[in-house]
């Protein structure tokens, strides 16, 4: 029976960086999944799952060896965000506002995913279980009998990094407490008239927000929030004909386009009630989803990935035993306060914006107008978004 120092479950984005992250300290781990993902060429249309990549998610990629091969495939830089409701209260948040180059990269999910795959095929201290499944897991005090589909092995520490469904986080009894949002966001990936932007922007509408994402070269990926059965209804509309809806739909900015893919998915928002039960540990999505208005899921996730490098290395230094179940709550207690508040400023965010009062629709428009006003107190938040 083959023992390992942490089997991660789930070998998505978190779930492969958490690997590489902790074998960097020494560890031996293991990553089971199901699917590996698929190669890249350089002709492949673009994905529609992609997250905007903050500073601080840039800083952890760059430390595992993977950054600099995502941008040799492809990614691209924004260095403008720009929000409003009302052309008065456009807001504009730059780089150069907070003395950097750039407030993030556009990139696919599965690039990330991928680069991080190839790191680990070339370290020693990970190994890849796939395709491999969760069956059953069982604690005692000193390790876990994890149980897949092929085979049993033996760990100290167990980590869910498998998703919002966390099949981890239901073993382990762990409940969780949020709610589903009244809407459903579109993905549509379009070819533009525009070469590629330097600007990522959102436009709040009575209906919900639209949002531009810059793609490299002369494409883009657009959000349309929307009540479920409107999203539904668009999602069933033939290219040419939600094409139209489109450059109705969202600012003339946009220019001319021509829609490429289109997929939808709920909003929900996914707290778990704990993110530790004695040697099992919930990162990513398994512990925590957030409404995607701002794009700050994945970079959570690798929030949470840093956090326990830190942790675990900070308790390896000190000679303490780094998987004691004592040591390993302070990763509950460092990351739980940051996604909450997160979690809820984006929840402000939205309800705020998605309030039909016409008082609350002058004090949200003054805010950001304010904002303008205010240098410090907007690039404060910025430089909080962007994770540094």
């Amino acid at each position: 029976m083959d023992k390992f120092d942490c089997v991660i479950i789930g070998g998505g984005m978190v779930g492969a960086a958490s690997a590489l992250s902790l074998a960097q300290l020494g560890l031996k781990v293991a990553i089971v999944e199901k699917v590996k993902p698929n190669s890249f060429e350089s002709e492949q249309p673009y994905d529609l799952r992609v997250s905007a990549i903050s500073l601080s998610s840039q800083h952890l990629l760059e430390q595992l060896d993977t950054w600099q091969q995502i941008t040799q495939w492809r990614s691209c830089p924004y260095r403008r965000l720009g929000v409003w409701e009302l052309e008065p209260s456009y807001t504009e948040f730059t780089a150069a506002e907070i003395q950097q180059t750039h407030l993030g990269h556009i990139v696919e999910n599965r690039l990330i995913q991928l680069s991080l795959w190839q790191q680990i095929n070339q370290h020693e201290n990970v190994q890849l279980l796939c395709p491999e499944s969760l069956v059953n897991f069982e604690q005692t005090h000193e390790q876990v009998l994890v149980q897949l589909s092929n085979q049993t092995i033996v760990t100290k520490l167990l980590i869910a990094a498998d998703g919002a469904n966390s099949q981890v986080r239901q073993h382990a009894n762990i409940g969780t407490t949020g709610w589903d949002y009244q809407q459903a966001a579109m993905l549509i990936n379009v070819e533009t008239d525009m070469s590629q932007q330097d600007i990522t922007w959102q436009h709040f509408r009575s209906t919900g927000p639209v949002a531009m994402l810059p793609m490299p070269g002369n494409n883009a990926s657009l959000v349309w929030y929307h009540e479920k059965e409107e999203v539904a209804r668009l999602s069933s509309l033939p290219n040419e004909q939600l094409q139209t809806l489109v450059m109705e739909a969202f600012p003339k900015k946009l220019g001319k386009i021509r829609i490429i893919d289109k997929a939808s998915f709920p909003l929900t928002r996914r707290h778990a009630n704990h993110y530790q039960s004695n040697r099992v540990l919930l990162l990513g999505d398994a512990a925590h989803t957030i409404n995607p208005l701002a794009g700050q899921g994945v970079n959570l996730g690798f929030k949470d990935v840093k956090a326990l490098q830190i942790i675990i290395a900070k308790a390896i230094g000190e000679g303490k035993c780094w998987h004691d179940v004592n040591v390993l709550s302070a990763y509950e207690k460092e990351r739980r306060k940051d996604n909450l508040l997160m979690m809820s400023a984006m929840d402000m965010l939205y309800s705020g914006f998605s309030h039909p009062s016409a008082l609350v629709k002058l004090i949200r428009n003054g805010g950001l107008f304010m904002a303008n006003k205010l240098p410090a107190l907007k690039n404060k938040a910025l430089a909080y978004a962007c994770g540094i």
